[in-house]
């Protein structure tokens, strides 16, 4: 079924929904597991695996490179998609969509060539930039020092989100006088050890816990020739969590439907013999499917700013970029809170549809808030608004990172 077909409206472009045929069918596995891959805090190794293979990690990739050509609107929707059946596998793969925007935006054309043919051979970076450890905001703890030729890095990072799954860790560091360093680290190297140790009420099953390096030693080239991100690295990564959120909200949308249109009991203060006849439990019904729709469509609309950045940026870079990457990252904010409170309420009311046992964990309702609560902690949304007002009133343009760390 198209996504026009199924009310959700339509995709980004004419050829999206035969883009998407090629993984719906995998979407629909990693679906049917879900509840019990949360229930059983069980990794998401094989559904990864699954993606992996059907290329879905080089979806950005240009064709002649071994991807799709995908554009960001047809990401970000199938994001959506991908988080519709389960929103762990999404997060878990955050930090690759990331990382591969930095490598189609670098100013180094043999970082740039290195790392797409390592990205379409289905190679897959996680996360490590975030730290809680005594480091002040705009540092790290982590140290990249030279030794000779080579590079060792010692250090910790937490909310690792992916890398337990993925090849290559993309670090964040500061080498010895403090200057930033980026690099790649491969997961499987000597010195390299990440713990599944996340223990938030949501988004369990991304393995968003540890990782140590103890002497890790790198060469040369997987040090970033670059310092810094892409330019639009900070409205795509939060516009990864808004999409990862319209999809937790459809999914929502589709258990509550199902379980109306099978539930046989009734209330006798209720307006129909059938629960699935009550107008009061359609109502309810239609306020989560409208507010998933609304997510969703929110989502796809700021991810044409995003579009808009990306293609400055490879026109004429970083500095010529800098007017659409600012209103890339002020549409994003416009969407945080607006995308929050949609699916937060959905994942809320549509216990109202609903009796008693809809709460027995066999369903496992419970995860979509967990999740959506989970993912809108990140990046707090209470300073979007305030950023969206001062552009508003003054013209003043959002911050171009987010840094953690200690005052």
């Amino acid at each position: 079924m198209s996504q026009t077909d199924a009310g959700w409206g339509a995709g980004p472009s004419g050829r999206y929904d035969a883009l998407a045929a090629r993984f719906r069918p995998i979407f629909s596995e990693i679906r049917a597991t879900a509840v019990a891959r949360d229930a059983g805090r069980t990794l998401p190794h094989a559904e990864i695996g699954w993606l992996k293979e059907a290329g879905f990690t080089t979806l950005r990739l240009d064709p002649s490179d071994g991807g799709h050509g995908a554009g960001l609107p047809e990401l970000f929707n199938l994001l959506i998609e991908l988080s519709q059946a389960d929103s762990n596998v999404t997060n878990a793969l955050r930090a690759h969509f990331g990382f591969t925007e930095d490598v189609l935006s670098s100013a180094s054309p043999e970082w740039r060539a290195r790392w797409i043919a390592r990205i379409a051979a289905g190679e897959t970076v996680g996360s490590g930039v975030s730290e809680t450890g005594p480091a002040k905001v705009g540092q790290f703890d982590t140290v990249v020092r030279r030794r000779g030729e080579d590079w060792v890095v010692d250090g910790r990072k937490f909310y690792t989100t992916g890398s337990l799954f993925a090849d290559w860790i993309h670090l964040s560091a500061q080498d010895e006088s403090g200057a930033p360093v980026i690099a790649a680290v491969p997961t499987r190297t000597p010195g390299v050890a990440i713990d599944d140790d996340w223990d938030g009420f949501g988004q369990a099953l991304t393995a968003s816990g540890t990782a140590r390096f103890t002497g890790v030693v790198l060469s040369a080239d997987l040090i970033k020739p670059e310092t810094v991100r892409f330019p639009y690295a900070m409205a795509f990564f939060q516009l990864v969590h808004l999409a990862t959120l319209a999809g937790i909200g459809r999914a929502a949308a589709e258990d509550v439907t199902r379980l109306v249109q099978a539930r046989t009991r009734v209330y006798s203060h209720g307006n129909a013999g059938r629960t699935a006849d009550d107008p009061q439990i359609l109502a309810v019904v239609g306020r989560v499917r409208s507010n998933a729709y609304a997510a969703g469509a929110i989502v796809l609309k700021a991810a044409e700013a995003v579009q808009r950045a990306y293609e400055a940026v490879r026109a004429g870079g970083r500095d010529a970029a800098e007017p659409a990457t600012a209103i890339a990252d002020v549409e994003i904010n416009q969407a945080v809170t607006v995308v929050t409170n949609l699916v937060l309420e959905a994942t809320t009311a549509l216990f109202d549809a609903l009796g008693a046992s809809a709460v027995k964990e066999e369903h496992g309702l419970d995860r979509h808030w967990r999740n959506a609560r989970t993912l809108t902690s990140h990046n707090p949304r209470i300073y979007r608004e305030r950023s969206v007002g001062e552009f508003a009133v003054s013209g003043t343009r959002p911050p171009r990172e987010y840094r953690v760390g200690t005052a």
